[in-house]
Parts: C-alpha cells; structure tokens; sequence
C-alpha cells in the first residue's frame, strides 16, 4: 500500500474531470464498464492505485464480494502491472483469474460485479465514457455535482470519516426569497442566479471539498476534516461573499442573499439522513432568524 494519504486520492478522483490541455498527456487510466459508478475514469498516476471494499483504498466498491483490499496496479519502466491482493474472490483479467500480470491497453479487469477497461493512452471510447459519467452526475445547469451523487460521495466520505476518526462537516445553502425571482423576473433570470452563486460556491469550496446542487435553489457544501468551528467560519464567509456579489442585468436582481445550515458528524447520529437532517434544522433557523445568516450549533 502507498504511504500516501489514500483518502486524499479517492476525493480527488471523484471530481468532475479533468482537462488535460496545454499538451499534457491524458494518464493511463480504468473506465468502469459495468457496476457502480458506471462510466466514471479512474487515472492512475505514478503512485500504485489499490482497488477494494474498504474505504481508504484509491478506488473504493462497496460490494460484500471484494476484499477489503483486493488488487493493486501500479506503473514499471515497461509498462503497467496488476496484482490480486490474495483476495476472496479473485481478480479476472479478461475473464482469467491472475496473481499478477502485466497490463495491456484494452484489458478488462473484473472485480465482483464490476468491470473495469484499462486504457494506456488517451481514446475516443475514454471520452465517451466520461460524457456518460458526466451525464449521470452532474447538474447541467450549474456543472455541480447532483444530488444523486453527492449522496453518494456523502456515503462514502463518511465511511472514511468512521474509520479514520475524522471530523466531517455539511452545509446546506440555500437561496432567499428566489422564488420572488422567478415569478417576477422569469426563470431565465433565475438560471443566471442560481449559476452565478453556483460559481462562488466552487470557486470558494477548497479541493477536498465536495460541492452539488441538491434541490431547485438548494446547494450542498461537505466539508472534509473541518470541524464544526470551522466549518461556521467557512459558512459566515460564504455567506458573505454571496451578499456582495453583484450580478448582471440578465439576472433581474442585482443582489441575493442565501441561508446556511451547518452540522457536524457526532456519535449520536448513525446515518447520512441524520447529518442532513441536523444541517436542514439548523437551516431553518437560520430562516427563522431572518435570512441572509448562518444557522451552527451552539
């Protein structure tokens, strides 16, 4: 296993995907063909990529079949190179159990259910793949993740946060009065705001953090490793800089305030839904209290 921090890695490769211009070349990468997170390139780097159920693996599938740590590739002079990790089930390379092998651009790897394509060099088909992922995941409006992901990046960052001891923090943000907007500027107008705050929030949001738009004029900001204190201060200037940000004329609206509800990961909660719930409550009042605010734990 690389000494690297693992975690770090996953949420890194489970952003939106990268642009490799300028004349970088695109990496070798693993193109999930069938099973969870259809679509979705892996890019394997210079550092081994480590493929099983637990959640500090580079590449995480949360299947009962696949051992906690279940294969390994990594890159040689000559080429790329996979190892099965003396696993439950095997690894298939083209429908053939290996202990270890070498990696030829083409190659399937079969893990549980899920079927992975090694691609050496940059393709067609890898671009394909990543328009469907993109398709699947992310909000076409806004170019955030949607909600259907983010709930399950949530799953799994909190999976990590349970193993590892980690503080996990989540916001809500959600829009003022943007209803107004829409019944008396149109929902062109509206689009153009719910983009523009969109932007703040991910150009304000740090790389680990994970950002989507959940609901109509709902956003969703978790927080990796940030404690509640923190993640109050990150939310107060957020809340801030959308207060100031002065929007064009195609908005209707020079001006929109949001409402921000923060909670953090405890013990006494057991699941995402109690995470949600905790920053929806502490949404509302920050509502009550008159809008344009954060609501955080006492």
């Amino acid at each position: 296993m690389s000494s690297r921090d693992s975690s770090t890695t996953q949420r890194r490769t489970l952003r939106p995907m990268h642009d490799y211009g300028g004349g970088v070349p695109a990496p070798a990468c693993l193109v999930v063909l069938q099973g969870p997170r259809l679509g979705q390139r892996i890019d394997i780097g210079g550092e081994p990529l480590v493929i099983g159920r637990a959640p500090e693996c580079d590449f995480q599938i949360p299947e009962r079949s696949i051992s906690r740590q279940h294969a390994r590739i990594w890159q040689e002079p000559s080429g790329y190179r996979i190892k099965d990790l003396d696993s439950t089930n095997r690894t298939l390379l083209n429908d053939q159990p290996i202990i270890e092998a070498e990696l030829k651009d083409g190659d399937h790897v079969s893990i549980g259910t899920c079927v992975l394509k090694f691609m050496e060099r940059p393709s067609v088909e890898a671009r394909y793949h990543e328009e469907i992922y993109q398709l699947a995941t992310i909000d076409p409006l806004t170019g955030l993740y949607n909600r259907r992901h983010f709930m399950e990046l949530l799953e799994r960052e909190l999976a990590r946060t349970s193993a590892h001891e980690r503080a996990l923090s989540l916001l809500i943000v959600d829009l003022d009065h943007f209803k107004a907007v829409n019944d008396r500027h149109g929902h062109v107008a509206g689009d153009v705001v719910l983009k523009d705050v969109a932007q703040v929030l991910q150009a304000e949001s740090c790389n680990d953090c994970i950002v989507a738009r959940i609901g109509g004029e709902e956003f969703a900001v978790a927080l990796a490793e940030r404690e509640v204190v923190a993640a109050n201060a990150f939310a107060e200037a957020l809340c801030g800089r959308i207060a100031a940000l002065e929007l064009g004329p195609e908005a209707g609206v020079r001006r929109v305030t949001v409402s921000i509800g923060v909670a953090a990961w405890g013990a006494a909660m057991a699941s995402v839904s109690d995470l949600l719930r905790a920053a929806d409550a502490q949404l509302y009042r920050a509502k009550a209290a008159g809008r344009n605010r954060v609501g955080a734990p006492l």
